[in-house]
């Protein structure tokens, strides 16, 4: 035998052997998110979604040689419990990567703990911006990917003149409000026109705070709500609606919370013209949206929807996939670093950018309800890149986040300094 031709027998040999030396356990992945109580209603779903994920990648050859093993846990809509299933998942369970969280005030709950054991979570949900960690990619929409431009096709589109800011009372819902407020004014809109209002998870009576909604156009201005109602509470507040016989026409409402997922346990014939605003639709129309849909039909059932948060867990996972394989290894730190500029093709037809914010550069999509439950899309822009900090607030314009350059992702651009690194602000 030549010496050439011992060394390639020598390598094949290597290489079918090591990774079976190397994967004496499967790689894991953490998924946490609420199967019982109020958020159940959309987590669950987002939890399907990772274990189709996982599968499918397994299907393809897992990674780096290796299974992959979904690992299950549920934080019960019980936002301390989000800390304490962190941990269990990074020091019991030893995941390698997490997917989890709904609410902000959840992923803020963890955000701690994966500071301090330097975990990293892929965030799949629109949030309130204002945060940037270097443990967290945030695959779901910033203020200026949601919230800004569905408030401008308000402004522009439909005229709206005074708006009821309703939403959940926590800090995704607040946040977001006190930027709306501030972009609202800075547009014209008097204080005396914005109507804010928060109610508690599950909040089931909303007939005081829908009929202070049509007082609001009392005077004859043409009234828009913006919703951040989270969890099940969207089921009285719709409903509600149609039981004071009020059409999109009348009084337009734009929900950040309500997908197909939510939808689906709703009587939409009375909805029908209200609107959301995503980076997703399941009408989305592509390819790739349609082997997609077709796949998770196949799996769940053809009464099954997919949706936004999903869509960001399929471009988020197959990031870390592309970033573990680049880096060779699921350790955390060289995945981050792989994880800059990844590009992956998104279910809307175009290709969702990881940015050295952590967020990606996604379009924004406005949808109208439809008698099924889906939504006709009737505005969509151009990728937008995602901002940490939004330019709406004083202490924020000044502030940048840049962890590939940089190194931090509270920067001020005014003092060239690095605020602070941990996460809690």
């Amino acid at each position: 035998m030549s010496k050439t031709l011992f060394g390639t027998t020598a390598a094949v040999l290597l290489a079918t052997v090591l990774p079976a030396v190397a994967c004496d356990a499967p790689i894991k992945v953490g998924v946490l998110h609420s199967l019982s109580g109020t958020m159940a209603i959309s987590e669950t779903t987002l939890k399907d979604t990772m274990e189709m994920l996982v599968e499918q990648q397994n299907e393809k050859g897992g990674l780096l040689g290796c299974d992959l093993e979904a690992v299950v846990v549920d934080p019960a809509s019980d936002w301390p419990l989000f800390a304490e299933k962190a941990r269990e998942l990074l020091t019991v369970q030893e995941v390698d990567v997490i997917f989890g969280s709904w609410t902000s005030v959840s992923r803020k709950s963890a955000l701690p703990v994966l500071e301090e054991l330097n975990g990293l979570m892929f965030y799949p949900v629109q949030y309130e911006g204002e945060e940037s960690s270097k443990n967290v990619f945030y695959t779901g929409a910033a203020p200026n990917q949601q919230a800004i431009p569905a408030t401008d096709y308000f402004l522009e589109e439909l005229e709206v003149e005074k708006f009821a800011l309703l939403g959940t009372d926590y800090v995704y819902p607040r946040t977001t409000n006190n930027i709306l407020e501030a972009y609202l004014q800075e547009k014209g809109i008097a204080a005396e026109d914005i109507f804010v209002n928060y109610t508690p998870f599950g909040h089931s009576d909303w007939s005081k705070i829908v009929a202070d909604v049509v007082a609001l156009g009392a005077d004859g201005k043409k009234v828009g709500v913006i919703s951040t109602i989270n969890g099940d509470a969207n089921i009285g507040f719709y409903k509600e609606l149609a039981a004071a016989g009020i059409s999109a026409d009348d009084i337009p409402v734009v929900a950040f919370s309500v997908g197909e997922e939510e939808l689906s346990g709703l009587d939409t014939s009375d909805l029908v013209g209200h609107l959301a605003a995503w980076n997703y639709f399941q009408s989305a129309e592509s390819d790739a949206n349609e082997a997609w849909v077709e796949a998770w039909k196949a799996r769940m059932g053809e009464e099954r929807v997919t949706n936004d948060p999903m869509e960001a867990h399929f471009i988020g996972f197959n990031m870390w996939v592309n970033a573990a394989t680049a880096a060779g290894t699921t350790d955390v730190d060289a995945v981050r670093t792989a994880m800059y500029g990844q590009e992956f093709p998104n279910l809307t037809g175009g290709t969702a950018v990881m940015l050295p914010n952590h967020h990606l550069a996604k379009p924004v999509l406005i949808g109208e309800i439809q008698a099924d439950g889906q939504f006709d899309i009737i505005s969509a822009t151009e990728p937008v890149p995602g901002d940490a900090w939004t330019d709406f607030l004083p202490e924020s314009a000044v502030l940048k986040s840049d962890w590939a350059e940089l190194g931090c992702g509270m920067y001020n651009t005014e003092t060239s300094t690095c605020v602070q690194i941990e996460s809690n602000y």
